[in-house]
């Protein structure tokens, strides 16, 4: 197996462009023509990571955070991201980074913390905007079965939890065939009329490329008419952080000590406690504060991310509970959903989740 199938089912699962514009997933070093002799599974690579994917056999490391977050002028060796950039070209270890992609993705890093603490109904704190596109384009109706079909399985039509959604009106399409024309109805000279169907979708703006070339490729039409339109509207398949609920609302004192025993939180910092029960819980993992506010318009009870800032917890004890658990507590799990990824879609690939500590935090 190349190393570049793996790739493709990890960016099926979690596309590169629903990365946010600060970040630098994908791939990191190597090539991604090389057959792969299996991957390491981790948050953050480390030098001890490159040495465990060394002692495995693996040649393709799979991490979280991405090594590299800026450009570099000279490659000496002088920190430990240099130091494994080195080691990695040296051993011939491929590296790919699936970062805010990965967090924004539906079934992503947020939505694993919250199936950890155990929350239903869970939907994006903050969708994304301005991701969507309309297409509208006009088909002869002995074809339209066939073009929705296409386009369909390019990525269009699929709203909340409803795909293969599209809205046609019949009408009437005129037009003249021109020498050097071969159309597919009518004939060069004449005017021609064709009921036509009009078929409008939704699409990722990310998809459309693919969704283009399934269109002209179904399409019968020498000159197909086809418009994309950009939509304001929230794409609720990706977002910002999740919220949801708990199945049996607890204490304040309760819910901060399970949320402690199932990340082995070493100290759990959180605002004045007010005597409110827990019961709608907004989070975030790694570093969320700039959606506070969002879990506070949603009425959460409890917004739970990695790390916050001093002043940000500041006036908000009427509002909700805040607690901070750590960038690396909230998104240790992370490896779990590579996991999952690559065994449902790869289920032959040899992989290994990292058994390496890489928090570089301690508590005393």
């Amino acid at each position: 197996m190349k190393i570049k199938e793996v790739v493709s089912a990890l960016e099926r699962f979690a596309p590169l462009p629903l990365q946010d514009g600060f970040d630098n997933a994908g791939l990191q070093i190597g090539l991604t023509d090389a057959e792969t002799a299996g991957a390491l599974l981790c948050l953050d690579v480390t030098e001890a990571v490159l040495d465990e994917a060394i002692s495995l056999g693996c040649n393709l490391v799979i991490s979280h955070h991405p090594l590299i977050f800026k450009g570099y002028k000279s490659i000496t060796g002088k920190d430990y991201v240099e130091r494994c950039i080195l080691k990695a070209i040296k051993n011939d270890i491929v590296i790919y980074s699936a970062h805010t992609n990965l967090d924004n993705a539906t079934g992503g890093v947020n939505f694993k913390i919250a199936h950890k603490i155990g929350l239903k109904n869970i939907q994006f704190l903050s969708e994304k905007e301005n991701s969507l596109l309309k297409l509208v384009t006009f088909v002869p109706v002995s074809h339209t079965e066939k073009v929705r079909e296409a386009i369909f399985m390019a990525g269009c039509g699929y709203i909340g939890n409803y795909d293969s959604c599209s809205y046609n009106l019949k009408g009437t399409g005129t037009f003249r065939a021109l020498e050097g024309s071969n159309p597919f109805v009518g004939k060069q000279g004449e005017l021609h009329k064709e009921e036509e169907i009009r078929i409008e979708t939704v699409l990722p703006a990310f998809k459309k490329g693919a969704v283009l070339r399934a269109l002209l490729g179904s399409h019968p039409y020498e000159e197909p008419v086809f418009d994309f339109y950009e939509l304001k509207n929230s794409w609720s398949q990706a977002g910002s952080g999740v919220i949801g609920e708990l199945e049996t609302p607890e204490t304040e004192t309760e819910f901060l000590k399970r949320i402690k025993k199932t990340f082995e939180v070493g100290c759990i910092k959180h605002n004045k406690m007010s005597g409110r029960l827990i019961h709608k819980v907004a989070l975030c993992g790694g570093s969320g504060a700039f959606l506070l506010p969002d879990a506070i318009r949603k009425k959460a009870d409890v917004f739970i991310t990695g790390e916050m800032k001093y002043h940000d917890y500041f006036g908000h004890e009427s509002d909700l509970l805040i607690a901070e658990i750590g960038h690396y507590e909230s998104e240790q799990y992370t490896k779990e959903i590579f996991d999952d990824i690559l065994k449902e879609m790869l289920p032959d690939f040899k992989f290994y989740q990292s058994k390496v500590n890489t928090n570089p935090i301690k508590y005393l």
